[in-house]
C-alpha cells in the first residue's frame, strides 16, 4: 500500500522529468543546428531569414516586425505564459507551496542570482556593458534536468525535485528582473488599457468563467497592450497565467462517486453481440467527458496542452534563431573580453558559489534541511548544472544590449559557460551515482 502511494505521488514528477529530459535533447540539437548553419556556406540565408518582415492586422492597426522579433516577443510570451502557470501551480500545491518546502530552493535560487550578477557587474563596472548583469542570473531548466537525468539513475529523486523547484524560483527572479530592470520607456496609456484587460480576466476567474477562448482572447489583448506600452510583452504572459482558474467545479469525492455510477451504467448496457456501442453507452461516455472536464482545473488543462508545444516547438525555434554564433579561427581569443568573461564567470563560479553558500547558511542555522537522501556532493553537482543558463540568458542578453558586438560577446560567454557547467556537473553527479551504487 505504501509503495503504491509513493508511486502515485512520484508519477507526475517522473512524467515532468521525462518531458524535460527529451526536450533538453531537442533543444541541444537546435543549438548544434544553429551553430552549424551560421558557420556554413548558407550563413547569409541564416542571417536574412530572421529579418524577414511579417505584418498582421488591418487599416491603421498593424503590427509589423521581423521574424526574429515575432519569435522573441511573440512566441516567447507563450513560453513565459507556461512559466507563469507552473509558478502558480507550484505556489498553490507544489514545491513552493509552503515556507518549509520553498525555503531551501528559493534561497538557493536567490544566491544563484545575486552572486553571478555581482561578479559580472564588478568585471564590467564603468563600461557600456555593465547593464548586462542580469544575463548570468538564469538557469536553463530543460538542459539542466536533461543532464541530471543522464548523469546517473542513482541520484535521489529529491535532488531532481530540488533542481526543478530551484529553476522555477529562478524563472520567477528572471521575470522580475526583466520587468523592473530591462523595460525601456513606458507608454502609460496602452499599459493602463492592458491593466483593464487583466482586471477583466481576474473578474472572469472570480465569476467562475472557465472558457479557454475567453482567457485566450483577452490574453492576446493584454499582450498587444504591453507590446505597445514598452513593458516587455513576455511579462504579459506571466500576468495572464496568474488569472487562469485553478479550481475544479466538483470535488474529488463527488467526481469519484459519479464516475463509479457511470461506469456501472456503461457495463450494464454492454451489448451481447456486435462492435458498436449502444445509444445509452454513448450518452454515458458524453457524461463521463463532461464530468471529467468539471473535475479538471483550467490551469492544469492549459499547461498540459501547451507544455509540449513550448518544449518541442517554441524553445527549439528560439534556440535556432538566437544561438547562431559564428566561430572563427580566433574564437578563443574573441572570448577574452569583459562581457564574455563576466557572463562565463557569473554562470560557472557565481552560480556554484551562490547556491552552495546560501544552502549552507540555511542548513547551518537550521532554517531548512537538505533534500531527503541528499548530501553536499549532490548539492555541489546541482550547483554546477545550474550554471547552464542558455535559453533565459540568451533572452536577457537581447534585452540588455542594443550593440550587436556585446550581444555576440554575451553569446560566447553563455555558450562557453553552459558547456563547461554541463560537463562539470555531469561528471560530479556521475561519480556520486557510481559510488552510491557500489
Amino acid at each position: 500500500m505504501e509503495k503504491t502511494t509513493i508511486e502515485k505521488i512520484m508519477a507526475p514528477v517522473s512524467r515532468f522529468i521525462h518531458l524535460e529530459y527529451t526536450s533538453g535533447i531537442v533543444l541541444l540539437i537546435s543549438v548544434v543546428v544553429a551553430i552549424a548553419w551560421a558557420n556554413s556556406p548558407f550563413h547569409d540565408f541564416y542571417e536574412h531569414l530572421w529579418h524577414i518582415n511579417f505584418t498582421i492586422g488591418f487599416d491603421k492597426f498593424l503590427l509589423s516586425h521581423p521574424l526574429h522579433i515575432w519569435i522573441n516577443d511573440g512566441l516567447m510570451a507563450i513560453f513565459f505564459f507556461v512559466i507563469g502557470l507552473e509558478l502558480k501551480r507550484e505556489f498553490m500545491e507544489g514545491e513552493l507551496s509552503s515556507l518549509q518546502k520553498a525555503s531551501l530552493p528559493m534561497t538557493a535560487a536567490l544566491g544563484g542570482m545575486l552572486v553571478p550578477a555581482v561578479i559580472y557587474f564588478f568585471i564590467n563596472k564603468g563600461t557600456d556593458a555593465a547593464h548586462g548583469w542580469g544575463i548570468p542570473m538564469a538557469t536553463d531548466i530543460a538542459f539542466a534536468l536533461a543532464l541530471l537525468s543522464m548523469a546517473s539513475k542513482h541520484i535521489p529523486v529529491s535532488i531532481k525535485i530540488f533542481l526543478s523547484a530551484l529553476a522555477v524560483a529562478d524563472d520567477l527572479g528572471a521575470v522580475l528582473v526583466i520587468a523592473f530592470f530591462y523595460t525601456d520607456q513606458i507608454n502609460f496609456i496602452p499599459l493602463a488599457v492592458g491593466a483593464g484587460f487583466l482586471i477583466l480576466l481576474m473578474l472572469g476567474n472570480k465569476m467562475g468563467i472557465r472558457s479557454t477562448i475567453f482567457y485566450l482572447l483577452l490574453g492576446i489583448c493584454v499582450w498587444i497592450c504591453f507590446l505597445l506600452s514598452g513593458v516587455h510583452a513576455t511579462i504579459a504572459g506571466v500576468l495572464v497565467a496568474f488569472t487562469i482558474p485553478a479550481v475544479t467545479r466538483i470535488d474529488e469525492q463527488i467526481y469519484s462517486s459519479n464516475l463509479r455510477k457511470l461506469s456501472y451504467d456503461f457495463e450494464a448496457d454492454i451489448p451481447e453481440r456486435g462492435t458498436l456501442i449502444t445509444p445509452l453507452q454513448n450518452k454515458t461516455i458524453q457524461k463521463v467527458k463532461t464530468l471529467s472536464m468539471a473535475a479538471e482545473t483550467p490551469l492544469q488543462t492549459i499547461e498540459h496542452a501547451l507544455h509540449p508545444w513550448v518544449a518541442f516547438g517554441i524553445m527549439p525555434l528560439f534556440a535556432l534563431a538566437n544561438a547562431g554564433i559564428v566561430i572563427t579561427s580566433d574564437f578563443f581569443s574573441s572570448i577574452i573580453n569583459p562581457v564574455s568573461i563576466g557572463v562565463a564567470a557569473g554562470l560557472i563560479i557565481g552560480k556554484f558559489t551562490g547556491i552552495l553558500l546560501f544552502c549552507w547558511i540555511m542548513v547551518r542555522f537550521r532554517i531548512s534541511n537538505l533534500p531527503e537522501g541528499a548530501n553536499w556532493k549532490h548539492i555541489s553537482g546541482v550547483a554546477l548544472l545550474a550554471g547552464i543558463g542558455f535559453t533565459m540568458s540568451l533572452f536577457i542578453s537581447g534585452l540588455a544590449f542594443k550593440n550587436p558586438v556585446f550581444i555576440n560577446q554575451a553569446k560566447y560567454g553563455i555558450l562557453t559557460a553552459s558547456i563547461l557547467a554541463g560537463i562539470l556537473g555531469t561528471v560530479v553527479l556521475k561519480r556520486i551515482g557510481a559510488k552510491d551504487n557500489s
